[in-house]
């Protein structure tokens, strides 16, 4: 693959090392740095003239600091003269804050395409990202935006690791997920269901509603991230409250933070799977039930694919059944 940099920010240098090992590639000289105001300073280590350059940096840890971290690369690299920048963003920050939901909230920011608009000026030609929260965002820019799904290894996943999936039903803790379930349960041939929740305020879940039979069946829980977890544990009690034999929870973005790794500990859950968009080292020495998926390669292909202009939606459209 001639004519291609890719670079790693530190939020999570583990999965660019992974997608850099799948390419065949070394990862850029980059130097990331601190000054005693706090101020973020980098330095590109090598050429990037005419390069086709792709910097891997997730929205977690310290996600103002890697945000602005992100930009400054991006930054960087297009007034080295760069052909092309293209940020690839696994976990994609402040994408809760994408709409005003309410009339008491006429106030309130659309944080999503604040960092949108804060990507293109830095100097990116192209996003890639991962299970956006809300597809919609993708229109927040006016540059190309691959938005990728985990579908493909999560349905790899259920199939190698639960022995009755042929009789599980796919669960979505909320409306706004039905999408995404009836996408899985099609590709497996089972049915789906899903809970209509009722908030109180952010974080906090006020009531629940089953809508589906998951009686005598395994019921699997996914949804696209999961950060206090309050919903998703709410929500297993509910399908076993409902006759449901075992609960799992797939999510693609396990953030997990607050009394997230309690209440999961607490909660009668088989396994909680996510994938490596955030680094989960740290978390899964606290809690046993947490696997990971290494969506690596997912990464990887888009990255090949984009340099080579060849079709990125081949990556899903083509999944085996």
């Amino acid at each position: 693959m001639p004519n291609i940099v890719l670079f790693s920010g530190s939020s999570h240098q583990d999965l660019s090392q992974k997608v850099a090992d799948r390419l065949g590639l070394e990862l850029g000289k980059v130097v990331t740095k601190k000054f005693s105001n706090q101020e973020t300073s980098v330095e590109i280590g090598e050429s990037v003239r005419g390069e086709d350059v792709y910097i891997i940096q997730s929205g977690c840890g310290e996600i103002n600091d890697n945000l602005m971290e992100l930009l400054i690369m991006i930054n960087a690299c297009k007034i080295a003269s760069s052909s092309r920048v293209t940020a690839v963003i696994p976990c994609f920050p402040y994408a809760r804050q994408d709409k005003k939901d309410k009339v008491s909230e006429s106030r309130a920011p659309i944080s999503a395409k604040l960092v949108a608009n804060m990507l293109s000026v830095a100097g990116a030609d192209h996003i890639i990202t991962m299970d956006l929260h809300a597809s919609q965002i993708q229109g927040f820019f006016d540059i190309p935006v691959d938005n990728l799904y985990a579908e493909p290894a999560v349905l790899q996943w259920i199939r190698e690791n639960i022995a009755e999936w042929r009789n599980c039903i796919i669960v979505s803790p909320d409306a706004g997920g039905a999408k995404r379930v009836t996408s899985i349960a099609d590709r497996l041939n089972v049915e789906f269901a899903l809970i209509h929740k009722e908030r109180k305020k952010a974080n906090e879940v006020d009531r629940m509603v089953l809508v589906g039979d998951v009686k005598d069946r395994v019921a699997i829980l996914v949804d696209d991230m999961a950060d206090t977890c309050g919903t998703i544990c709410h929500a297993a009690d509910k399908l076993l409250s409902a006759g449901a034999t075992k609960v799992y929870a797939i999510l693609t973005h396990g953030i997990f933070s607050g009394p997230a790794i309690s209440r999961i500990n607490n909660a009668a859950f088989e396994a909680v799977v996510v994938t490596n968009t955030i680094p989960q080292e740290d978390k899964m020495k606290h809690c046993s039930k947490i696997q990971v998926i290494d969506i690596s390669m997912i990464l990887a292909e888009a990255i090949r694919r984009t340099h080579n202009g060849e079709s990125v939606s081949y990556l899903f459209s083509h999944v085996p059944l």
